[in-house]
């Protein structure tokens, strides 16, 4: 099994808690009210929402994808850290075993700096398409504009 590591950086004018609070605490009932194209819903299939937890994130009608399943692998609210992966779900190849995701926010003037690690564990000695990576990029940062959108249209959610 390969590990191929890829890390993005964004910057927000959101601060890093009200942030966290939306991105990570809140986003499984956040993203399908603002972004239902995107994911129709969330459902809990194992846990409590902590470290351990799997979900089920179904897509919305304009997806590719029909659903993956994310499990819970840390959650630091002091220093908004979360840690995820991916472990089942089409969006997933049958090259990938698991993708790890780490998204720390780490405060940037009055906003913040959204620092993704994303880690594709292959099957075998598999090369991951660039296309492909950068897709999930592009789709990640979509939706974490549509957050920070959503954030500053209303500026008391969150606080």
């Amino acid at each position: 099994m390969g590990v191929l590591t890829y890390e993005t950086e964004y910057a927000s004018v959101i601060p890093p808690a009200r942030l966290y609070n939306a991105l990570v605490l809140d986003a499984d009932n956040l993203i399908p009210k603002i972004a239902p194209q995107a994911v129709k819903t969330v459902e809990i299939l194992e846990g409590d929402g902590g470290v351990g937890t799997i979900k089920k994130v179904s897509f919305g009608e304009g997806s590719e994808y029909s659903y993956v399943k994310h499990k819970v692998e840390g959650i630091d609210k002091d220093n908004f850290v979360y840690n995820y992966s991916l472990i089942e779900g089409d969006a997933i190849s049958d090259k990938i075993e698991k993708i790890s995701y780490e998204i720390k926010l780490v405060a940037s003037g009055s906003g913040s700096i959204i620092k993704n690690i994303s880690h594709y564990h292959t099957k075998g000695d598999v090369e991951i398409k660039e296309e492909h990576v950068k897709a999930g990029k592009e789709r990640a940062h979509g939706l974490f504009k549509l957050i920070e959108n959503h954030l500053v249209a209303n500026p008391d959610a969150y606080n």
